[in-house]
């Protein structure tokens, strides 16, 4: 559906539950299209916390100091 710039202002609120609900909203300036508007998609998955807990192990030392050998292994020293 088009509707012109005006209309669009003064339906600003009909023409988002259009594009929500799927149809294509074309905006003109006189007779020619000048904007579309779309619904934003919704993330896929929700983001679930603790969803790796237990899947992610270190070594209780991984986050002491490196030694000079190791220093010297990855060239820092």
């Amino acid at each position: 559906m088009s509707y012109t710039v005006h209309q669009a202002k003064t339906n600003l609120s009909k023409l988002i539950k259009e594009a929500e609900s799927g149809k294509e909203v074309i905006i003109t300036r006189g007779k020619k299209p000048v904007a579309k508007l779309l619904a934003v998609e919704q993330a896929k998955k929700q983001r679930v916390p603790g969803r790796l807990k237990n899947l992610i192990s270190w070594e209780p030392d991984a986050f002491e100091p490196l030694t000079d050998d190791e220093l010297r292994e990855w060239g820092l020293l």
